[in-house]
């Protein structure tokens, strides 16, 4: 008999309706046959039950399990004939076997097994957010969340892959709709049913998990670069009375506007640390000395940390654990002492440093305190982004360490208030888990972990997109954690505010223009006034077929090539430092655009290419002022202005496997890639990054100096 509950082998991809009583099984799964023009399988038992009940009026007994379980098994396989690329299924052997096991505490041996090896490409389990309604074969319209409860349990115990419906009719179709054609997709990709449901639970639309696939086979096209951007050709260079004018103006103008500092957070410090946890895995102290390992592997960063260690905000708080956990520390040979500082600054016993937030960390010696960058960004966000003595400051972070920033504004807020005469308000966001992406293996097949689950990394600071696009302030301030200064405020102020002013400058006029095309009031005279603004105050190639365009195809143009988000960033000389900067850049349709561009992003195997990049006479600090509502007052969607063909492949180390992964266009690359682009020289006091531990030994983080504006 156990040949009568076998199922055919097919290509045909089956789904399986699956819940307790009166939960829509039946509706959906005709729905849906009805959607793709193919079969769907009934519920053997209602037939068989009723019949029973209008001969005899007896109900289901224990003994009725076996021959529903046979005729289910049968009917399956006959309508399989029939079906085209789906089955749907209305019921199962696994509703059988929790049905008999639910109303009877028993299931037959064979009707066990054959449930647990039926295969389904995927199961919807139906909720119980829809009424219960009454029929002959109907009888527990109560304790519905305990049975669901078991048919739930009963997935997951047999290891089935199952996606929940809820919702009305409509919705649950509509959801089950798009579900199974990304399904069929995932099928074609080689990814399995346990896969995609890992996807879909993960919140990563479907869509994206494809393009991702397709740029690690594929590859991401580069940028082309045509020139470097540079003063007078693209880049705006203003002497110090035009900022202290565009700073003024950006005061007189920002009354009536919501002004919010947005700051990337959630990074660990494991970078700035890098070379001192390198140290602790290969030195040995009991066979040879640090100077002998210095010169050995020619590390001069290890050599400046050491000579510099007594200038570290943090040396008094580690030394003084040394000498309270080491017996006799001031006794020790020196080399001893400079092994143990390191051990136990980075050591997950002590402080920990190299997997604690970046902007926790101590940065800044004061007189009375030791400042982190945390509190440094908490005075600048009151010396510049404040109206009426308030001020929004915006952290990305970990959820995990949340409270770590907590604690620490806490403690400061009334000091910045009564320095700055603001009130700092401080709100958080998180990297949202749906902009994660998927890893591959060097053969840019999906990547499994040793329980074989899908592996899913950070998509990066260009993820951050989705935090920014949240936010609801006319002008965003955008700076990296580790860009802070000591003693400076007043300075880093004034170009931040005159970034700011010409970022209101420049708006006025774009929407000047907007309302002008709004009211049918630009006329063709008028139009050579806003292209010479497009190209000398935008710096916004024009299209060389523009002038031989109707008047209503050059207004079309106009309005979309002004109605957009702005961004202004301050870019400073290059001294060297890696990273992107200011570039003329062509896309694949050959229009010409300014843009920040990593080194990552360019062919550097292209002499030409290479050239242009080591050319370039300015950097890309990360300096940005933002407007991100259009001349009607609506916020823009910035979503709608990413470059989605850009972003970064980058190999990662995961449990001694190494992977690709892929990660998003970057938030000041290409997330930002449509965006109206204004770069404006700042001065190299504006550039404070703290990279590596030894950054904060720099001017700019002691108090050696104080910069005169």
């Amino acid at each position: 008999m156990e040949e009568n509950l076998k199922q055919q082998k097919t290509d045909v991809l089956k789904i399986a309706m699956f819940g307790p009583e009166s939960t829509g099984k039946t509706t959906l799964a005709i729905q849906l046959s009805d959607h793709y023009k193919t079969a769907w399988v009934p519920e053997f038992a209602r037939d068989y039950l009723q019949e029973k009940w209008n001969k005899k009026q007896e109900i289901c007994t224990v003994e009725d399990m076996l021959p529903i379980a046979y005729g289910q098994a049968k009917l399956e396989n006959e309508k399989l004939a029939q079906a085209t690329k789906f089955l749907f299924c209305d019921t199962n052997l696994m509703v059988t076997k929790v049905f008999s096991e639910v109303y009877y505490n028993y299931c037959d041996p064979l009707l066990d097994k054959a449930a647990q090896e039926h295969e389904y490409d995927l199961f919807f389990l139906t909720d119980i957010d829809v009424p219960w309604e009454k029929d002959d074969l109907r009888d527990r319209p109560s304790g519905r969340e305990s049975v669901f409860s078991v048919f739930k349990k009963s997935l997951i115990d047999n290891h089935k892959p199952f996606i929940t419906l809820s919702g009305d009719k409509a919705l649950r179709l509509n959801k089950a709709i798009k579900i199974i054609d990304d399904l069929a997709v995932a099928k074609e990709l080689g990814l399995s049913s346990v896969d995609f449901v890992q996807i879909y639970e993960h919140g990563i639309p479907f869509e994206n998990i494809v393009a991702q696939l397709n740029f690690f086979k594929s590859g991401i096209p580069k940028a082309k670069l045509v020139e470097p951007a540079a003063v007078s050709n693209g880049i705006l260079k203003l002497s110090k009375d035009e900022f202290r004018q565009k700073a003024t103006y950006f005061d007189d103008n920002k009354s009536n506007l919501l002004l919010e500092k947005f700051v990337p957070a959630s990074g660990a410090a494991s970078r700035m640390f890098k070379f001192l946890n390198v140290f602790l895995n290969r030195f040995d102290i009991e066979r040879e000395t640090i100077n002998s390992y210095i010169n050995r592997r020619k590390d001069n960063e290890l050599a400046v940390f050491i000579v510099g260690t007594d200038r570290f905000p943090f040396f008094n708080e580690v030394y003084e654990k040394l000498v309270s956990e080491i017996e006799n520390f001031e006794d020790l040979e020196r080399d001893y002492k400079n092994y143990y500082f390191i051990k136990f600054l980075i050591s997950n016993e002590y402080f920990n440093y190299a997997e604690k937030p970046k902007g926790i960390l101590p940065f800044h010696k004061y007189a009375d305190n030791i400042a982190t960058p945390i509190e440094e960004h908490l005075y600048e966000c009151g010396y510049y982004a404040s109206v009426d003595d308030k001020s929004l400051l915006h952290f990305t972070v970990s959820q995990e360490h949340q409270v770590l920033f907590e604690d620490i504004i806490t403690s400061v807020q009334d000091l910045v208030k009564k320095e700055t005469n603001t009130t700092v308000t401080v709100n958080y966001s998180f990297q949202n888990k749906s902009t994660d992406t998927i890893a591959v293996t060097l053969s840019n097949t999906p990547f499994h972990d040793e329980n074989g689950a899908l592996v899913f990394r950070p998509g990066g600071h260009g993820a951050l997109i989705e935090n920014l696009n949240k936010l609801e302030a006319d002008v965003i301030f955008i700076k990296n954690i580790d860009n802070v200064i000591q003693n400076n405020n007043e300075v880093i102020a004034l170009y931040k505010k005159a970034l700011g002013g010409i970022l209101l400058e420049t708006q006025k006029q774009i929407f000047s223009y907007l309302e002008q095309i709004d009211a049918n009031s630009l006329k063709e005279e008028n139009i050579e006034q806003v292209l010479d603004f497009l190209k000398e105050n935008l710096c916004i190639k024009i299209d060389e077929n523009f002038h031989s365009w109707t008047l209503k195809a050059k207004i079309d143009y106009i309005k979309n090539k002004l109605n957009r988000p702005i961004r202004v960033c301050g870019v400073v000389k290059n001294e060297g430092e890696p990273g992107g900067g200011p570039f003329w850049v062509q896309d694949y349709k050959k229009a010409v655009s300014l843009q920040i561009v990593e080194s990552s992003q360019v062919d550097l195997d292209n002499e030409d290419q290479a050239a242009i990049m080591a050319d370039a006479s300015h950097f890309n600090p990360v300096d940005l002022v933002c407007a991100i509502r259009n001349y009607k007052g609506e916020k823009f969607n910035l979503n709608n202005y990413i470059d989605k063909d850009s972003g970064f492949i980058v190999e990662k180390n995961t449990s001694g496997n190494t992977i690709k992964a892929y990660e998003l266009p970057g938030l000041w690359n290409g997330a930002m890639a449509n965006w109206i682009t204004l770069f404006v020289e700042v001065p190299l006091i504006t550039f404070n990054p703290v990279k590596t531990v030894n950054d904060l030994l720099k001017d700019p983080h002691q108090r050696s100096k104080i910069w005169k504006i």
